[in-house]
């Protein structure tokens, strides 16, 4: 243990993984070391105000990929709300700083979200000409994922083959008071090599051997209410002459505690570095953006100092009041400070290429 391994709460440390989620109604809470078996989270007793019976109405699912290329980041995504679905897909030109993004309404049955993350399971949605198809691999270090979409920023097509570089994040994180409610939050990421390409209106960019992706499957009852913060960077790190894999993820959510359960860390070449929790401050609000804002992200410990400077964001709005208000910004731009692993060693950032997001929602 580092000098600055004190600050993680031994809750933070990974366990070996049960097989199922959810046992008798209720769900296991923690870190774990590798992918659940099952998550029947429609099983889950108690876990919002409503009947058990209604669970899937209030059950979020997700699966997302960001990857890094050299000219450009991606991002994405389906997601299913049980009333709708979603597909997503985002592309931030790192020259001309500039977002171009596609955004397609689905009924829920328009999209299948995998029911684990092993031996081929597949996450698949479409409508149209419009599609994306995630196979999972996780148990052996591989994922594919593959997708087209058109819009008003004109057609986007990508596939890409990812190897894991570092152990995973799995999380269960609670969203209530555990001795009164099992609300989880779960999320899965992983930090992978990337090979593929994405084609933007017949304008190819392909992976490079520095090109990287982190997949994000994630799955939860959120409250009625609900925010969360995130940002992300991901690449080949150089420092004092020396080049390594280096990805980190932060968050801050409703988690009821954030000392014990959060998803805060750095993946390192088949290794990783726990953070402790962090907190965002945001020079506007993010719905007030008109070219130029600042996130400053950091800890109670020094282990995490950072400036994000945002230059372009993708927006999904949805204002169906009293049924469901959604605020989701997904930003693009560049970090500069440190970060530090639990050995007390710094990472320093020079405006290096990150995103984030910011998302407010009532469901």
């Amino acid at each position: 243990m580092g000098e600055y391994s004190k600050y993680i709460a031994k809750e933070r440390r990974s366990v070996p993984t049960p097989k199922d989620m959810v046992k008798d109604g209720k769900c296991v809470f923690g870190t774990f070391d590798k992918e659940f078996e099952t998550m029947d989270l429609l099983s889950i007793k108690n876990a919002t105000e409503i009947p058990e019976n209604f669970n899937r109405l209030r059950l979020t699912l997700w699966e997302a990929v960001e990857v890094h290329l050299e000219e450009g980041i991606l991002l994405a995504a389906c997601s299913d709300m049980a009333l709708f679905g979603a597909m997503l897909c985002v592309f931030y030109d790192k020259r001309k700083k500039k977002v171009y993004q596609w955004i397609e309404q689905l009924a829920s049955a328009d999209v299948v979200i995998s029911p684990n993350l092993i031996n081929g399971a597949k996450t698949v949605a479409r409508k149209n000409k419009c599609r994306i198809r995630f196979v999972n691999h996780f148990e052996k270090g591989k994922a594919a994922v593959q997708g087209t979409q058109a819009g008003e920023s004109g057609e986007i097509s990508y596939q890409f083959k990812l190897t894991r570089i570092s152990k995973p994040s799995v999380v269960s994180i609670p969203l209530d008071d555990m001795a009164k409610r099992n609300r989880p939050l779960y999320t899965q990421k992983d930090f992978f090599r990337a090979e593929g390409s994405v084609t933007i209106n017949g304008v190819t960019y392909k992976s490079t051997e520095q090109s990287t992706a982190i997949i994000d499957d994630h799955r939860g009852y959120y409250p009625r209410k609900s925010h969360y913060d995130w940002l992300t960077t991901m690449g080949l790190h150089e420092q004092d002459g020396e080049k390594r894999w280096l990805a980190f993820n932060l968050t801050r959510n409703q988690s009821v505690d954030q000392e014990k359960y959060n998803e805060n860390l750095i993946w390192f070449a088949d290794e990783t570095s726990l953070l402790p929790p962090v907190t965002f401050y945001k020079d506007i609000p993010t719905s007030e953006f008109a070219g130029k804002a600042k996130w400053h992200i950091k800890d109670e410990h020094d282990m995490v100092n950072l400036d994000f400077t945002i230059y372009d964001l993708a927006s999904v709005i949805i204002h169906a009041k009293p049924v469901i208000n959604s605020d989701y910004f997904i930003v693009f731009g560049e970090i500069s400070g440190y970060i530090r692993d639990e050995d007390g060693k710094q990472y320093f950032f020079d405006k290096a290429p990150a995103l984030g997001e910011d998302k407010t929602l009532l469901f």
